[in-house]
C-alpha cells in the first residue's frame, strides 16, 4: 500500500496546469467509438478510470492508437477509430475498475446492442448502486441484472431494440441522465430526461460536437433516436475538479496567488468557484475561449476564508468538490454547513463519513448528518494518519489539509489517486518546496475581476440595453 507524507506548505507556485477533464475524457472516447471513422482526442486524461473506458471501447470493437505520451502522466493524445453504433460483442466480461462513469454510461450504450454483456468492477465499485440506471433502461426494454436490491456489480446486460421513454430523474445525476440519453440515441423516436435540478451537461455538449441532434426545453432534455455520432477531433480542457485542490490551497493562504492554466469553465461545473467567492477568496478567470467546452485560466488570490452554507440546487454542481471544500471549511473562520448532499454516501466510499472521520483526526469539530455535515473552522490542524477508503478525492483533499497541519500528515492508500489525477504527487511536491523554479507565495496587487463581478457587470449591461 502506497502512502504520501505531507508537511507544512512551503510555497505556492505562480502557475500550474492540471490533467484533462475526467468527464469529457470518458465521454469523448465513447462517442468516438460509436462514430464511423477516426477521431483524435488531445488533452485526454490517462487516469485509471478513463483507461477503463478506453479498454471497454476496444473490447467493443473500436481501434485506439496512442499518439502522444507524457512522462509521469501517460497517454494524453490518442486516435480512436470507430465502426459505427453497432458494436462488437466482447469475448469476455468488461472490467470497469473503480469507474462508476464507465459502468453507468456504458450500460446505456450496451442496452441498445443485440448481445449480452457482463460489467464488473473493483470492490469499491461493486458496492455502488446500479439500480438507478437499471430502472430506466429496463423501461426501455433492456434487461439489467445485478446483485441484491441495489443491483450492484457485477451486472449483466441483455441488449435489445429499445423503446423511447420520458423519464424523470428521482435524484439529480449526470451519470443516470447520460445513460438514458445514450440509450435514447440508439432507440427510435424521441427519448426525454427531466432533471430535478440542472446537472453537468458534458454529454449534451459532446452530442452537439459529434453531430447528434438533441434539445433542451426547460428542465427536459430530449434526444432523437437512430442516430450515429460523426467523427470529429476534440481537445479536452483541464479538469476543474482537479484544479479545485490547488484553488483551495491558494485561497487559504493570505497573500498568495496562483494561475491554473487551461481549465474547463463549463457553468455546470464552476460551483466550486462560487463557493470560494462566498468564503472570501478572490477568484477570476482570463483568456477564456469557447471551443465546444468553455475554458480559460483561473486566478486565485488567497485571504481569510469565512464559513458558509453549501446546499440546495448548487450541490449537483459541486458534488465532486465537496471533500476539498470541507477542508476549506476547516481552514475558515466560523461554521460551514453542507446539506442536501446525501449522494455523497454512495460515491467511491461514504464521503460524508470519511471526511468527518479524517477531519476529526486532525482536530476539527464536525457534526455529521444524513445529508451532510457541520464543520467548525478555525482550529489549528494537527498532522494525522489519514484513511482514504480507496477514494481518490479523500486522499487528495487531505493531502491539501496536511499542508496546513502541525507535524506530518500521512495519506495511506495513496495509490487510489491514479484513479483521476496522474501526476498529483509531483504537483504536490511543488507546494512542499520541491521545485525552486517558481517564487514562493507570490503576492500581486490585483487579479482579474471575479466571475461574480463579471456576471454582475454583464447583467447590468444587459439591463441597460433592454427596452
Amino acid at each position: 500500500m502506497a502512502s504520501i507524507k505531507v508537511r507544512k506548505l512551503k510555497s505556492i507556485p505562480a502557475e500550474i496546469t492540471v490533467p484533462g477533464d475526467k468527464s469529457i475524457s470518458h465521454r469523448s472516447v465513447m462517442f468516438a467509438g460509436l462514430a464511423k471513422g477516426t477521431t483524435v482526442i488531445d488533452g485526454f486524461l490517462p487516469s485509471e478510470d478513463c483507461l477503463c473506458t478506453v479498454a471497454a471501447m476496444q473490447a467493443l470493437g473500436a481501434d485506439v492508437k496512442p499518439l502522444e505520451t507524457l512522462d509521469g502522466i501517460g497517454m494524453v493524445k490518442l486516435e480512436v477509430t470507430g465502426y459505427g453504433k453497432q458494436l462488437k460483442e466482447p469475448s469476455t466480461f468488461i472490467d470497469c475498475g473503480n469507474s462508476g462513469t464507465t459502468m453507468r454510461l456504458l450500460s446505456g450504450i450496451l442496452a441498445g446492442q443485440p448481445f449480452k454483456t457482463e460489467l464488473r468492477g473493483d470492490a469499491s465499485l461493486s458496492k455502488r448502486p446500479m439500480k438507478r440506471i437499471a430502472d430506466p433502461l429496463g423501461e426501455m426494454g433492456a434487461q439489467i441484472e445485478g446483485q441484491g436490491e441495489k443491483i450492484c456489480a457485477p451486472i449483466h446486460i441483455t441488449g435489445t431494440t429499445l423503446q423511447p421513454i420520458t423519464y424523470t430523474l428521482p435524484v439529480a445525476s449526470a451519470q443516470v441522465k447520460s445513460a438514458v440519453l445514450l440509450a435514447g440515441m440508439l432507440a427510435p423516436g424521441k427519448t426525454t430526461v427531466i432533471e430535478p435540478v440542472i446537472t453537468r451537461n458534458h454529454t449534451e455538449s459532446l452530442m452537439t460536437h459529434f453531430g447528434v441532434k438533441w434539445l433542451r426545453n426547460g428542465d427536459a432534455i430530449s434526444v432523437y433516436g437512430n442516430q450515429e455520432p460523426q467523427p470529429k477531433d476534440i481537445t479536452v480542457p483541464g479538469d476543474i475538479s482537479s484544479a479545485a485542490f490547488w484553488m483551495v490551497a491558494a485561497a487559504a493562504t493570505p497573500g498568495a496567488q496562483i494561475t491554473i492554466r487551461n481549465v474547463g469553465l463549463n457553468p455546470t461545473r464552476t460551483g466550486v468557484i462560487d463557493v470560494l467567492l462566498r468564503m472570501g477568496a478572490q477568484v477570476g478567470h482570463s483568456d477564456e475561449k469557447n471551443e465546444g467546452e468553455p475554458h480559460g485560466n483561473i486566478v486565485v488570490k488567497g485571504g481569510e476564508l469565512n464559513g458558509t452554507h453549501i446546499g440546495g440546487a448548487e450541490i449537483s454542481n459541486v458534488i465532486d468538490e465537496l471533500p476539498i471544500l470541507a477542508v476549506a471549511a476547516a481552514l475558515a473562520r466560523g461554521t460551514t454547513r453542507i446539506s442536501d448532499a446525501k449522494e455523497l454516501r454512495v460515491k467511491e466510499t461514504d464521503r460524508i463519513a470519511a471526511v468527518a472521520r479524517n477531519l476529526r483526526a486532525m482536530g476539527v469539530t464536525v457534526l455529521e448528518f444524513e445529508d451532510g455535515m457541520e464543520i467548525q473552522g478555525g482550529a489549528q490542524l494537527q498532522g494525522a494518519t489519514i484513511e482514504t477508503f480507496h477514494d481518490h478525492r479523500i486522499a487528495m483533499a487531505f493531502a491539501i489539509a496536511g499542508l496546513y497541519a502541525e507535524g506530518t500528515t500521512i495519506i495511506e492508500g495513496s495509490e487510489c489517486i491514479a484513479t483521476s489525477y496522474p501526476g498529483f504527487e509531483k504537483a504536490l511536491d511543488r507546494f512542499l518546496g520541491g521545485d525552486d523554479s517558481e517564487p514562493a507565495i507570490p503576492v500581486l496587487s490585483s487579479v482579474p475581476r471575479s466571475i461574480g463581478e463579471q456576471n454582475a457587470a454583464a447583467a447590468a449591461a444587459e439591463s441597460a440595453e433592454s427596452p
